[in-house]
């Protein structure tokens, strides 16, 4: 992989799968699992297990453009969970897994913003996608044990 990386973050439900996914796609040099979007600072996975924090369990990507663009993650992001359903994914309800894009940049601002105007006009979806797309906040890395969880211990639920 080329030296220079980029950053995104994404949270779309249960930060275990999201990262899964995200983790075996080429040009994907890292991944972490983490809290992002909320009031509390050095929050643990209890504290946003609660629902009380404004965290949303996040993804932070770094990856390499030469080999994966930031569209493609976009795309990726996309297809793995229900842009359209509020703060929740699947059996997993409340705010702290409700679909955000956090941007680094200008230019990740504008890409997402045009994604997400091109899917809501798609007619994919019956109802209107609602992921925010905010600037990337503190990323507040979670415990060891939830890095790399499916890989780690062969569990493919949240």
């Amino acid at each position: 992989m080329g030296k220079r990386l980029e950053t995104a973050t994404f949270a779309a439900g249960c930060f275990w799968g999201v990262e899964e996914r995200f983790r075996t796609v080429p040009g994907v040099a890292e991944t972490s699992v983490g809290y992002a979007g909320g009031d509390t600072p050095h929050p643990t996975y209890e504290d946003v297990s609660s629902g009380k924090t404004g965290h949303a369990e996040s993804v932070e990507v770094k990856y390499d453009p030469s080999i994966v663009s930031y569209e493609d993650l976009l795309n990726i992001f996309w297809g793995m969970h229900d842009s359209t359903r509020l703060d929740g994914q699947g059996p997993d309800i409340g705010t702290q897994y409700r679909s955000v894009i956090f941007y680094h940049t200008p230019e990740q601002e504008k890409i997402a913003r045009r994604a997400k105007k091109k899917l809501d006009a798609s007619g994919k979806y019956k109802n209107p996608v609602v992921t925010e797309i905010v600037p990337a906040p503190t990323f507040w890395r979670a415990e060891e044990y939830h890095q790399k969880y499916i890989l780690k211990t062969g569990r493919n639920a949240c």
